[in-house]
């Protein structure tokens, strides 16, 4: 058997992060009557997304802490608006903090490629994701018997695709490089990083991307097909 050990991705590659993330704001948005200040949800939920994407940039930099992103993508979308209310904007992240990890919705086939692939191999998560928020999602999704160790950024302040990242998790596991595999859906984080360090990889092309710099060791576009590969 050419790996002993899988390296997954969590958000979005096994929980439906978008999905999940998507009901969570949408249920707080009605909460908070948001309709105050938005013309729709759709209006909200693109300011906090664009501006989202930035401050996790900006993170994975070490421009910003944990505690000041999540300050920051909450506030802006009323700031954009006219509307800075820090009260609200603070209620509202610690409401919705405290509910999206309780989502369980999943990507297709998890269960069933999980229970295929964890009697065979060494399974492990590998995320970007805040530890109070990663372990929550696996237990309230019924994922988390599967996997024996859990290695997130939180654990040493730096994130995928730094190579520390991977060393790290190879170094908690006690794994070997060339015995081991990425399984992801982003491609800067988990294959351009896995690639970096000489780990092989497999990208998890959700969106059909063609545009690749590159090519990844394995390419899917359904979980299932990992069926087929290990």
């Amino acid at each position: 058997m050419l790996y002993k050990n899988l390296f997954f991705d969590l958000d979005d590659t096994l929980w439906a992060f978008s999905l999940n993330a998507r009901d969570t704001y949408e249920e707080m948005y009605q909460k908070y009557r948001y309709d105050r200040f938005f013309d729709s949800f759709e209006h909200y939920y693109s300011l906090y997304q664009n501006h989202n994407l930035e401050l996790w940039a900006e993170y994975a930099d070490g421009k910003v802490t944990k505690d000041e992103l999540n300050r920051q993508r909450y506030l802006y979308p009323l700031e954009a608006v006219g509307a800075g209310d820090s009260v609200l904007a603070k209620a509202y992240e610690k409401d919705s903090l405290s509910v999206i990890p309780t989502k369980s919705r999943l990507m297709p086939h998890v269960h069933e490629v999980l229970e295929y692939l964890s009697p065979k191999y060494n399974l492990y998560i590998l995320s970007n994701g805040f530890k109070e928020l990663q372990v929550h999602k696996m237990r309230s999704s019924g994922i988390d018997n599967y996997f024996k160790k859990v290695v997130l950024s939180d654990d040493i302040g730096i994130l995928k695709p730094w190579p520390e990242i991977f060393h790290f998790a190879l170094s908690a596991t006690q794994s070997q490089l060339n015995e081991s595999l990425m399984i992801g859906d982003s491609w800067e984080n988990d294959i351009v990083g896995a690639a970096g360090v000489g780990m092989h990889q497999v990208f998890y092309n959700l969106s059909g991307r063609v545009d690749l710099p590159f090519t990844p060791t394995y390419q899917i576009s359904d979980l299932k097909e990992l069926l087929d590969l290990l």
